[in-house]
């Protein structure tokens, strides 16, 4: 079962487990609509072995039922947009640790083989000494976003020791490639260079790390897999730093666009003591336990994100009604 199936990880996820030949039971956000967001781009042959569950991981009830049957559980759906935390805390909070909350205990009832949890680099703030950051680094809540990821792992840790669920947690760094979310730096500067040769930004000297969405689905698969990592958080993250300003000069150039005009917008500034500076992720214990080293390259990745922004991908989402095709 993987939870925020309809997403831009998720989707990736379901589809690598599908064309390995995993029965999926894909949980979407339910609505009126019938939407199931990137679910509707799997090749046609793999739907048959999907079955989707429309609804909130709020709702416990129906959380339960989409575990029924299944060994395995990737607990991916959660609001993952700081933007949109900083203005709805409340919400950010109660979804992201009450449903971490429902699905480790559905995960419980069902006894499932393995919980893998989903945690982000962020909640451990920005480097203390300028060193990529090891899963002993201190943990901070700079933003109501790491302040809910942070509690919810706090959930998954306290259902291992107190009810020996067999979890492990994936603290993945920036992710990107097609499907990425619109509200994330990457797109959101390919698509203005997509329009015009002018962007508008904020802060460009925060230094991150961008990870390829098909590595981190490996990760997912391998830590579902490995008998080690139980009980455990893994870092998962490329070796490439770079700062939001080279990251804009770098896709400029991949997209033939000379000269960008770059205008400073304050709406795109976020509060200073909340703001992540430096954040490179140490992933030594990846590589030890299990033999994982991203593979595509910073510049390969944004080709293809690029590629799939510029084809119109964020237009192609199709409506679910019914049964599959």
């Amino acid at each position: 079962m993987v939870t925020g199936a309809g997403g831009f990880i998720g989707s990736h996820l379901c589809e690598r487990l599908l064309a390995m030949g995993a029965e999926v039971q894909g949980m979407v956000r339910g609505n009126m609509q019938g939407r199931i967001g990137y679910l509707a781009d799997l090749p046609a042959e793999l739907h048959k072995h999907l079955t989707i569950f429309s609804g909130s991981i709020l709702d416990a009830p129906f959380t339960r039922e989409a575990t029924v049957g299944c060994d395995t559980v990737f607990h991916l759906a959660a609001i993952t947009s700081v933007a949109y935390a900083h203005s709805n805390p409340g919400e950010t909070i109660l979804t992201n640790v009450l449903g971490t909350l429902n699905v480790c205990s559905a995960a419980r009832h069902e006894k499932v083989r393995r919980l893998v949890h989903t945690s982000s680099g962020g909640v451990y703030g920005s480097a203390r000494d300028a060193r990529p950051i090891s899963e002993t680094h201190p943990l901070t809540a700079h933003n109501p976003y790491t302040a809910s990821k942070l509690a919810a792992d706090n959930v998954v840790e306290s259902f291992y020791r107190s009810y020996d669920v067999p979890v492990t947690t994936c603290r993945i760094f920036n992710v990107y490639g097609p499907r990425v979310g619109k509200f994330l730096i990457i797109p959101t500067v390919i698509l203005q260079l997509l329009e015009e040769n002018e962007v508008k930004l904020g802060d460009l000297t925060p230094a991150r790390n961008f990870t390829y969405v098909s590595d981190i689905v490996s990760a997912f698969i391998r830590m579902a897999e490995s008998e080690e990592v139980i009980g455990e958080v893994v870092n998962f993250g490329s070796a490439e730093v770079i700062t939001v300003g080279e990251l804009l000069a770098l896709i400029a150039r991949l997209m033939g666009r000379e000269n960008v005009r770059i205008v400073s917008d304050p709406q795109r500034f976020r509060p200073p003591k909340s703001e992540i500076q430096v954040t490179v992720a140490d992933t030594s214990k990846a590589r030890s336990l299990l033999q994982w080293v991203p593979k595509v390259g910073l510049e390969d990745g944004l080709r293809k994100t690029i590629d799939w922004i510029a084809d119109g991908g964020y237009d192609k989402v199709m409506l679910y009604k019914g049964r599959w095709p």
